[in-house]
């Protein structure tokens, strides 16, 4: 049910939408990348050809052309900050790709411990397709996060599969009350007893410490 309002006559609107999601014909992908891009807002990529120009960038870089764009989230649904009122500032966005086919070797040398490393370092991580999202996209790499899907125990490659765990997505828990009685208090009383004995010093040099007096 989406629920409007006009701002100039607070008359409200609302209407019920119904929406059917059906499971993508291929089974959802296993291998997915999830991107900030630092120069973009959300509303920026969520128009067709700006996510087609993204997944050629992605198809570059997999080295795959079986990709698809799984989700799009503003940062700042991710704890990102406003950016300042700066021309050219954006908000970022992340965007999740994925795909049938593994990751290639330049997203895995992006994530590895060497890279991670690095990335603490405040460097750039190990990796050789930075230019593939040039100029259009400015990819935080030091963000970059691989699900890849989990292999069963007695897989040879067992130790090797967990590559990356994934980001949750869950949102912030909502902070804790907070007693705003006692500050309030502090901060109002406090300057009202100091304006109450300064006022009476004022009036006993006034009216108590006349000629005559």
């Amino acid at each position: 049910q989406v629920l409007a309002y006009n701002r100039h006559t607070f008359a409200t609107a609302s209407q019920r939408l119904v929406i059917a999601v059906t499971p993508a014909p291929g089974g959802e992908a296993p291998f997915q990348a999830e991107f900030l891009v630092g120069n973009r807002d959300v509303e920026e990529l969520l128009p067709e050809a700006a996510r087609e120009m993204f997944l050629q960038a992605s198809a570059g870089l997999w080295e795959r052309g079986d990709l698809h764009v799984v989700n799009v989230t503003s940062a700042l649904d991710r704890g990102g900050r406003v950016p300042l009122p700066i021309e050219g500032r954006k908000e970022g966005v992340y965007v999740q790709v994925g795909s049938h086919s593994p990751f290639s070797p330049c997203l895995a040398s992006a994530v590895s411990p060497q890279s991670r490393a690095r990335c603490h370092r405040g460097q750039r991580p190990l990796a050789s397709c930075y230019d593939t999202f040039a100029p259009h996209f400015s990819i935080r790499w030091c963000n970059l996060t691989l699900v890849r899907p989990p292999c069963p125990p007695g897989s040879p490659m067992f130790p090797l599969c967990p590559l990356v765990s994934p980001v949750s997505t869950l949102p912030p828990s909502e902070a804790p009350p907070r007693e705003l009685l006692s500050p309030f208090l502090v901060t109002l009383l406090v300057p009202l007893a100091v304006a109450a004995l300064l006022s009476l010093l004022l009036g006993h040099l006034m009216c108590c410490r006349r000629e005559g007096v």
